[in-house]
C-alpha cells in the first residue's frame, strides 16, 4: 500500500513548466471543469477586447482611407462642406490639447503624490498615515461629473480671478515663459483642465507610490542608518533609487487616466478649436472631450468615421500607457531596481 505522501506526490506532479515554482493542476474532473471555466473567461476577455478594437478600426476605415496621415497632422476640423471650405478633419488640435492637459496634470500631481506617499510611509505615525490615505483615496470614489461641476462653479472662477492674473504678473517679464500666459484670463482653458485632471489622478499615483515604497527592504534602510546616514540620505540613496521604477509606473498609470478622462475636463477646458497656441490660457479640446461633444452631431458617414478614429486613437494611446505602467510596476515589485541601487 502506498504511503500518503507518495499518493499526494502523484496527484501533485511538480511541473517542469515555464514557472517551476507552480504545481501542476490536480488530475480531477472537478479541477478540469474549473480550469475550462476560468480559461474560457480569460479567452472571452481577450476576444471581447479584440472585437472592440476591430470594430473601431472597421468603423474608422472611411476616415483612414480618405485622410490618411493628414488626419493626425491637420489642424482644420470642418465637418460641414461649403463652396469655400470642403470637408476636412484634422485632429492635431485635439491631440495637442490632450498632451498639454495630461502632461500638465502629471507635472502637478506627481510631486504631491510622491511627497504624500513618503510622508505616509516614512514619517507619519501609523494612525495618521491611515487617515491621510483614506482621505486621499476618497477622491477616487467621486464621480467625474461631480469634479466637473465643482470645477465649473468653484475652480474656474478662482482660476480666472486669482491664479491666472498672478501667473501673468509673475511670468510676463520672463522671456519665453511669458508665452505660456498670453491672452485674457478666462478660467475655462488648458490650464484649468490640467488642474482638474491633476486632482483626479493624484490618488492613483499616490496609491501605487505608497505600495512601492512599502516594498523597499527594511534592511536596506537600516543599513544606511547604521552607517551614520541621515534620513534624507536614506531616502535619496536607498528608498527612491529602489522604488523609481514603480513610481514611474504609477505616474504612467495616472497619465493614462488623464488621457482618457472626459466629463470633468469637458466642462472646464472651453471646447474651442481655435489655432494651436503655446498659451495655457487659451480654450481648447482634448480627444475625449471632442468625442463627447460631437458624437451626437455626426450626421454623415465621414463625420462619424472621423469621430470613431478619434476613439481608436484614444484607446491605443491609453492602452499603451497602461501596459507600460504594468511592466514598470512589476519590474520594481520583483526587485529589479534593487540590483542597480
Amino acid at each position: 500500500m502506498k504511503k500518503p505522501w507518495m499518493v499526494l506526490r502523484e496527484k501533485l506532479k511538480l511541473g517542469k513548466a515555464a514557472d517551476p515554482g507552480r504545481l501542476s493542476v490536480i488530475r480531477d474532473p472537478g479541477d478540469r471543469v474549473f480550469s475550462v471555466i476560468i480559461g474560457s473567461a480569460s479567452a472571452f476577455v481577450i476576444v471581447l477586447l479584440s472585437a472592440f478594437v476591430l470594430l473601431l478600426f472597421y468603423d474608422s476605415l472611411e476616415s483612414i482611407e480618405r485622410f490618411g496621415f493628414s488626419f493626425f497632422s491637420g489642424s482644420d476640423w470642418n465637418p460641414v462642406e461649403t463652396e469655400l471650405n470642403p470637408i476636412s478633419f484634422g485632429a492635431l488640435p485635439f491631440i495637442f490639447g490632450t498632451v498639454v492637459t495630461s502632461v500638465g496634470a502629471l507635472i502637478l500631481a506627481t510631486p504631491l503624490a510622491l511627497g504624500s506617499a513618503l510622508f505616509i510611509v516614512e514619517y507619519a505615525p501609523l494612525w495618521l498615515g491611515k487617515i491621510v490615505s483614506f482621505i486621499i483615496e476618497l477622491l477616487v470614489a467621486i464621480p467625474s461629473v461631480a469634479y466637473g461641476i465643482w470645477g465649473l462653479f468653484v475652480l474656474v472662477p478662482f482660476m480666472r480671478s486669482t491664479v491666472e492674473p498672478f501667473l501673468q504678473t509673475l511670468l510676463e517679464p520672463i522671456p519665453m515663459l511669458n508665452m505660456l500666459v498670453e491672452g485674457p484670463p478666462i478660467g475655462q482653458d488648458l490650464l484649468t483642465g490640467s488642474v482638474i485632471l491633476a486632482i483626479m489622478i493624484l490618488p492613483t499615483i499616490l496609491s501605487v507610490s505608497r505600495e512601492i515604497l512599502k516594498n523597499v527592504p527594511r534592511l536596506q534602510k537600516e543599513g544606511m542608518l547604521a552607517l551614520g546616514a541621515t534620513k534624507w540620505e536614506v531616502l535619496t540613496g536607498a528608498v527612491l533609487p529602489y522604488a523609481r521604477g514603480g513610481i514611474v509606473g504609477g505616474a504612467m498609470l495616472g497619465l493614462a487616466r488623464a488621457i482618457g478622462e472626459t466629463m470633468a475636463v469637458t466642462m472646464v477646458i472651453g471646447n474651442s478649436t481655435t489655432k494651436i497656441s503655446p498659451s495655457l490660457l487659451t480654450p481648447g479640446y482634448t480627444i475625449a472631450s471632442a468625442i463627447a461633444n460631437q458624437f451626437t452631431e455626426a450626421d454623415s458617414s465621414i463625420y462619424f468615421s472621423a469621430i470613431v478614429e478619434l476613439g481608436l486613437l484614444l484607446l491605443l494611446v491609453a492602452s499603451a500607457f497602461n501596459i507600460l505602467a504594468h511592466f514598470l510596476t512589476n519590474y520594481i515589485l520583483k526587485g529589479g531596481d534593487a540590483r542597480h541601487a
